[in-house]
């Protein structure tokens, strides 16, 4: 399988005073007891901001510790991409003999470090569950880059349907933007990173490696779907359709996948793992993640990443953790050093406030080819509904039906919600055993993958589920004998005055009608659950958009006869494997094209879709057919000017072209766009020769007082004369960064003895959530330090923490210095700098306090 790159051709503080443990507003973070000594580790998902809730999961106190010395991938990117083989067995021993060595030197401070995953490849670190000593100490080590989280990460699709005798959902069908005749990906392998794959699947037709199992590396069998071991009926599913949607081919009613000759090498980094409840839930962690971009470049181990796959596909996304410095967004660039183009998902958490957006990760990565979910379908299913309280008419239109079997007359029902203490099933029934949805109409939140709630409120006996907190597309739950119900989903709006007037026992009424097929109203269009711009760099995200919606695949397992399972799936990690088939069209068309090409050409000859913004769709649409014959390609494939802060303001960022041709050409340089900030190139026009390569100086300025909030987008417009043109797109935002990044600061006590089992307890909340109508504003933070004043003397950084979403968190100070020395009595200051994650001012608070 292999598959040559185009480079082819060619000492410390023995304690900490504090243990840190924190508690998300938003996602699961635990305190720790006062008398823990464990660092608890940052939650990987915000559960319940714009959906409902996803598995709750804990990560263990597991951190990822970032090395200096040079991975595997930054030696050869130093070498200008060329390296032979002993060179990079050699550069691979020496980042693992560097991880070793700091290993070895905190054990001679008493700390023996488990390390779960060690990297060396697309990065040079490790992970393991560490306590508050030992990331201090890894903290002030002069080889360390720095500890991060280790977060969580979640299959990035919506939701799924299984299709029965009744072949090919509604408006499922081909996929015209990514066809390129003559050509199916043939001599290209693609790395998937996701959950296991059925391969014994016929539509899968023998493309599917046996691949590694990362989540479970001592199971043999490679990276098979796995069943749930407490119900061994369900298998795990999401690999098994991104592997339909890449190379599937002969299913029901001619549909195939995009790519139907490239080799898939699965590396299951996703499965089966207990929650917080001790349940099986499907989802991944981040170091589970980076360990398969491990393999995805080097699949043997042998240390020799000339045998790479050409395109690697995350299947799974972060929510909301698009941190452009984070361990993943390092291995994503390592990978693409190493000619791996990384293809990602956007995530499917919706519309975002302009500052910066519900971008998951890696698609926050800079280097990740990052891909929004649209919606191609000329057809679909909906339905007139109406909801009212009382006499108030709340709803009066048709709505997409989501799916399921709708009876031959009109229905109406009263709402009736489910039990908020109580989860899953539970819920739907009170404390005496009775049904609350019975013969009603179950009216649910939605979540990451409503499913499992619809399936329960039908269990209860509803007779209609109405979906609130997500619009979900026409067709686009996974529905199967066990649903034979209607399902809508209703505006916010709507769901938050239903909810209000449930909570004071107000009855609420829908009244569902006949279905039928109509236009697709939001056709050529983002879908709504798609997640949107910035990445917390400020960068455009995603980069460009494909279909991502009832995207007809592969299913795992059998039906009752026998028979193979088919379905449809939505979500952004659709769209994801649809750009990497398309990524494998072309690098077979164009074997000559390194890994920024192809995601230069992908990104830049994208089709804008008409009145949508770019922090949606990134260039637009992928247009295979515009990527096969371009000349130009140019990186980044998005921009990252920043926000605008007042008259004067001024932005510079690098664009380098590149000559894929065989000619020599000029190339104008223009930008095009919203009134407001100006974009010069710096020259506006560039002669290159065959191969050659540029770098233009864009600069951004604005004349005047910009408005006090939203922003301005556009793109700048690459012209080769004689040839189609590449988009790059741009985005930037108005007015002043939130201040209030630190808040809500208090100290149990001001006053306190040295106690390793009492420690006083600093709280605060870092960062900032709003809400306003484009949806969430979030201001994460890049770093907080927290250091130890006496007077005006620095006594030193006694803890620091990266990449923080927004939340409550908790400090325990045990009267020790940084050293852990017993601090001597007298007073003291704690001072907390937060460092917003887009650059600006730091905010700074202090808190005092006396040691008796």
């Amino acid at each position: 399988m292999r598959t040559p790159r185009l480079s082819e051709l060619r000492r410390a503080a023995p304690a900490a005073i504090i243990v840190l443990g924190a508690m998300l507003l938003v996602a699961g973070f635990g305190v720790g007891g006062a008398n823990e000594r464990s660092l608890l580790s940052q939650a990987s998902g915000w559960r319940g901001l714009v959906g409902g809730p996803r598995p709750a999961v804990t990560v263990g106190q597991r951190e990822i510790v970032v090395l200096k010395t040079p991975s595997l991938a930054q030696r050869v990117a130093a070498n200008g991409g060329l390296a032979t083989q002993h060179q990079e067995h050699e550069w691979t021993r020496d980042a693992i003999a560097s991880q070793k060595q700091l290993l070895a030197e905190m054990a001679t401070h008493g700390i023996q470090i488990r390390v779960d995953f060690s990297f060396a490849r697309v990065l040079n670190g490790f992970s393991a569950p560490l306590d508050a000593r030992a990331v201090a100490l890894l903290e002030r080590q002069s080889d360390v880059a720095g500890v991060y989280p280790v977060r969580v990460a979640y299959p990035a699709s919506l939701s799924s349907r299984l299709l029965g005798k009744e072949g090919v959902a509604v408006g499922a069908g081909s996929l015209p933007s990514v066809l390129l005749p003559g050509y199916d990906g043939r001599g290209v392998t693609i790395a998937l990173l996701d959950t296991g794959v059925d391969r014994a699947h016929p539509y899968l037709r023998g493309r599917i490696l046996p691949g590694v199992n990362v989540v479970d590396p001592e199971v043999r069998g490679g990276a098979a779907a796995v069943a749930d071991p407490d119900e061994p009926s369900r298998l795990e599913v999401h690999g098994t359709e991104m592997a339909g949607l890449l190379v599937g081919a002969g299913g029901p009613g001619g549909i195939a996948g995009v790519a139907t000759g490239a080799s898939v090498f699965p590396i299951r980094v996703a499965g089966w793992q207990r929650d917080l409840t001790g349940s099986p839930a499907v989802y991944s962690r981040s170091d589970q993640l980076i360990a398969g971009l491990e393999r995805a470049v080097d699949p043997n181990l042998d240390g020799d990443a000339h045998d790479a796959a050409r395109i690697a596909l995350v299947g799974v996304a972060e929510p909301y953790a698009a941190f452009t410095d984070s361990p993943e967004a390092r291995a994503v660039a390592g990978a693409l050093d190493l000619d791996t183009l990384v293809v990602a998902p956007a995530g499917n958490d919706g519309p975002a406030g302009p500052g910066f957006g519900s971008i998951a990760s890696p698609g926050g990565a800079p280097d990740a080819l990052t891909v929004g979910a649209a919606d191609l379908r000329t057809e679909a299913e909906d339905v007139p509904v109406t909801v009212r309280t009382g006499l108030r008419l709340l709803l009066d239109r048709r709505l997409a039906l989501a799916g399921a079997v709708v009876s031959s007359k009109p229905i109406e029902l009263e709402l009736a919600s489910p039990r908020a203490s109580a989860a899953g099933l539970a819920g739907f029934f009170d404390s005496r055993g009775v049904s609350l949805v019975a013969g009603k109409a179950a009216f649910v939140r939605a979540g990451a993958d409503p499913m499992p709630a619809i399936e329960d409120a039908v269990q209860a006996g509803a007779r209609a589920v109405v979906v609130y907190g997500t619009e979900l597309p026409a067709g686009g739950l996974g529905l199967d004998e066990q649903v034979d119900v209607p399902v809508v989903s209703v505006p916010g709006r709507v769901g938050r005055l239903v909810v209000a007037a449930l909570a004071a026992h107000h009855p609420a009424i829908v009244s569902i009608g006949l279905p039928k097929t109509a236009v697709n109203g939001s056709a050529d269009q983002i879908a709504p659950f798609s997640s949107r711009g910035l990445a917390y760099d400020a960068r455009v995200k995603p980069d460009l958009a494909a279909p991502g919606v009832v995207l007809a695949t592969a299913e795992p397992g059998r039906n009752d006869d026998g028979s193979a399972r088919y379905g449809t799936v939505n979500g952004s990690s659709g769209a994801a494997a649809v750009v990497a088939g398309a990524a494998a069209l072309l690098a077979q068309l164009r074997p000559g094209l390194g890994a920024k090409e192809l995601s230069g050409l992908l990104a830049g000859t994208a089709e804008p879709l008409a009145d949508t913004s770019v922090t949606a769709q990134g260039g637009g649409l992928v247009d295979l057919g515009a990527a096969a014959s371009a000349e130009l390609t140019a990186w980044p494939d998005t921009l990252a000017f920043g926000r605008a802060r007042g008259d004067g303001w001024h932005s510079t960022q690098l664009l380098t072209l590149h000559n894929v041709s065989s000619r020599r050409f000029r190339v104008r340089i223009r930008s095009v766009g919203q009134t407001g900030p100006q974009i010069n190139a710096f020259p506006k026009v560039v002669r290159l020769k065959p191969g050659g390569s540029f770098t233009v100086r864009l600069v951004a300025r604005l004349r005047g007082v910009p408005p006090t909030g939203g922003s301005a987008e556009g793109a700048v417009v690459l012209q080769p004369r004689g040839s189609g043109p590449l988009r790059v797109p741009w985005a930037i935002t108005f007015g002043r960064p939130a201040r209030d990044l630190l808040s809500a600061v208090a100290l149990s006590a001001t006053s306190f003895k040295p106690s390793d089992t009492l420690p006083a307890v600093l709280s605060f909340r870092a960062g900032s959530l709003s809400q306003d109508l484009a949806g969430p504003q979030v201001q994460p933070l890049a770093r907080l330090d927290v250091e130890l004043w006496r007077g005006g003397e620095r006594l030193g950084l006694i803890a620091r923490l990266r990449d923080l979403l927004p939340g409550q968190y908790a400090l325990f100070l045990y009267g020790r210095d940084p050293d852990g020395n017993l601090l001597p009595a007298g007073p003291y200051r704690i001072r907390l700098v937060a460092r917003p994650t887009a650059g600006g001012p730091s905010t700074r608070e202090t808190v005092r306090f006396k040691i008796k």
